[in-house]
């Protein structure tokens, strides 16, 4: 059975859950574990990769019970913007209520999902921007260590 370690600083390998909330530079949360009264921490193995660097970086040598915030640049978050994954493909193969800024899930031939935002819509083509939707953007997050399995 998973106890609470509270005097334990977080180490590379350790399963933790952290509550957190992320911002843009304007202030909007893009993402939250808390959702009203309700909080869904998020579990992870730190320093495995398994979430973007900036924030597997921030946790390493908190306790629980800590909290911080820290801001991760676009390059340690999900990367520039780069043009050159705005592509143009034929309008008809957009859904009929398709409109700028909506967000579609793709498939690659191998099954995975990815997003692609609609940049723009032609009366023949479409372009859609297939970097990640935070691609550019730094992001800072409000991170507070609940456990250390």
């Amino acid at each position: 059975m998973a106890t609470k370690n509270t005097t334990k600083a977080i180490k590379k390998g350790d399963k933790v859950k952290v509550n957190y909330t992320g911002t843009l530079d304007d202030g909007t949360v893009f993402d939250s574990s808390t959702h009203g009264d309700h909080q869904h921490p998020l579990e992870f193995e730190a320093g495995a990769g398994q979430l973007i660097k900036g924030f597997d970086d921030a946790v390493i040598g908190m306790k629980v019970g800590d909290e911080k915030t820290v801001k991760i640049e676009a390059e340690n978050a999900y990367g520039t913007h780069k043009p050159e994954l705005v592509k143009k493909f034929p309008r008809n193969n957009l859904p009929p209520e398709a409109k700028v800024g909506m967000i579609l899930g793709l498939k690659t031939a191998d099954g995975q999902q990815f997003p692609a935002t609609i940049a723009a819509i032609g009366d023949k083509e479409v372009s859609l921007d297939l970097n990640h939707p935070l691609a550019g953007k730094n992001l800072t997050f409000k991170i507070t260590v609940v456990e250390i399995v």
